[in-house]
């Protein structure tokens, strides 16, 4: 525990020009993620061009009935003039949001969202000029191709070039030495979330902290380095670009003296966490109160345009499931009675957002005296009672693990979707016991709706830990964008149709 003496103290290192060095030692990165930014803008002008001339066959020469109005269109020179034109202009507005930025590439599912509203903004300029310039005619179905086609292309190049990326990163290129100065669990869940460099680019090469002896092994593989005052020998010694600071660990006089060695530095990136990242996982804005500035802390994670395309996908999907779940359930519960004694829906009570529980619907797979038959098996009740699952449940029917094994049972969650309670996909649903299990990460379960499917669902199901299911449910909510949710909806139905590993 740190004195209030040692909270105050506030040191003044020597000032010196750490600029210089870092940039020779920084060259060979550098020249790695210029090459990357050169490949990226060739792959976006090829796959812009690829959009370009695909919208032109499909709206032209596949004589469509929706598109096909009996007229000869222009000629494919016109098109492609008109192309090389437009690309230099598509590429600049991808180079204005952000699409060649070293901080903002590499994103995922980010990243596709940026690209999709930088290609919408693209056409809203080719539109614009096609409404201002009689002359600029152009095919609102070729318009229309070309917004769906070029999102796509380059969506799927940058998909592409992400996997390659990744490949190589996993042969020591494109990752960026990192320093987290501070010691405390919340510098210890930094680096756990950093420690998968595939996907985050950074190699945390070590803490910086006063109060935690040097040689410390808080992350396997990662230690404390030294104190504060070794910090600037320790950055170059590393090669150090980014530098974290855990504002929950460090006092504001060492803030201010980490800024004034790298607020300015050039090659350097300086990174303040929230302070809150173990236990808040909603949106946090910074807002200004009289000039000042504070971070606002989101009583639900979604809110605005993010939660309406989230209902949005919920809705839409769960409408065109009941054309397949109404007629699929009336058989199944014609089964479940003939199976076994006992209702045929089953009503578990689980928690909602803010606390708000409700019953969410499944299909009955157990028997009804399923206590009576689990109190003769109490190593099985230990067990249950421990990881809230159990791989050989004597509890279950015949018919029951079948269905958990294809996940049938959970078809009529999506009357609790229709209901508001649930999303297509979420969280794990949770009962309010569990909630313990969580301790104070539970709180940020209920600020997003439970799912019916979730990176649990895609990852092992019931073969993942019950530590391993808490951590990707809050990974889900620290990192939700609607293109995770599409990203996890594309890979539930091979996980649960074909693999099918964990699931019992």
């Amino acid at each position: 525990m740190r004195t209030a003496v040692q909270k105050s103290k506030a040191r003044i290192l020597p000032k010196i020009d750490f600029r210089v060095e870092h940039d020779i030692l920084s060259q060979g990165q550098s020249q790695q993620w210029g090459w990357l930014r050169a490949g990226m803008v060739l792959l976006d002008l090829l796959m812009i061009s690829a959009g370009f001339i695909l919208a032109y066959v499909v709206r032209f020469t596949l004589n469509i009935p929706f598109f096909f109005s009996g007229e000869e269109g222009p000629s494919l020179s016109f098109y492609l003039t008109l192309g090389a034109l437009l690309i230099p202009v598509w590429i600049g507005i991808y180079a204005a949001a952000g699409l060649y930025s070293r901080q903002k590439i590499l994103g995922g599912t980010r990243e596709y969202a940026l690209i999709f509203n930088s290609t919408t903004v693209a056409m809203f300029f080719v539109i614009t000029v096609n409404f201002l310039v009689p002359q600029f005619i152009l095919a609102r179905g070729w318009l229309l191709l070309t917004w769906v086609f070029v999102f796509f292309f380059v969506a799927l190049g940058r998909f592409c070039l992400r996997r390659v990326v990744y490949w190589m990163r996993a042969r020591g290129l494109f990752i960026t030495p990192a320093l987290i100065i501070g010691a405390n669990e919340e510098a210890r869940l930094l680096a756990e979330q950093f420690s998968n460099k595939r996907a985050s680019g950074l190699n945390v090469v070590g803490f910086i902290s006063d109060y935690v002896p040097a040689g410390t092994e808080l992350v396997r593989g990662i230690k404390v380095l030294g104190g504060m005052e070794d910090i600037l020998n320790l950055s170059r010694e590393n090669n150090v670009e980014e530098v974290i600071v855990t504002t929950s660990d460090v006092s504001s006089d060492d803030i201010l003296t980490v800024f004034r060695q790298f607020g300015i530095a050039e090659g350097v990136t300086l990174r303040l966490s929230s302070g809150l990242y173990e236990i808040i996982t909603t949106g946090l804005e910074v807002q200004e109160l009289a000039s000042v500035p504070l971070v606002k802390v989101n009583r639900i994670r979604l809110t605005g345009l993010d939660q309406v395309m989230k209902v949005i996908l919920d809705y839409s999907i769960a409408l065109v499931a009941l054309l397949f779940v109404i007629p699929l359930s009336v058989v199944l519960a014609i089964l479940i009675k003939i199976d076994s004694k006992g209702p045929v829906f089953h009503r578990r009570r689980v928690m909602g957002v803010n606390g708000r529980s409700f019953d969410a619907f499944k299909f009955r797979t157990m028997h009804v005296d399923g206590d009576a038959i689990l109190d003769a098996h109490p190593e099985l009740k230990e067990e249950l009672a421990r990881e809230h699952k159990l791989k050989n449940d004597p509890r279950v029917t015949r018919l029951g693990r079948i269905l958990r094994k294809i996940s049938f049972d959970e078809l009529p969650q999506v009357f609790n979707v229709l209901r508001g309670e649930m999303s297509i996909v979420g969280p794990r649903m949770i009962s309010p016991e569990e909630m313990e299990k969580y301790q104070q990460l539970g709180m940020n379960l209920l600020t997003v709706k439970p799912g019916i499917t979730g990176l649990w669902q895609v990852s092992g199901r019931s073969d993942v830990s019950y530590e391993q299911r808490v951590r990707m449910d809050m990974y889900y909510i620290r990192n939700w964008s609607i293109w995770l949710d599409l990203q996890i909806i594309l890979r539930t139905i091979p996980a649960v149709l074909i693999s099918r590993r964990g699931a019992y």
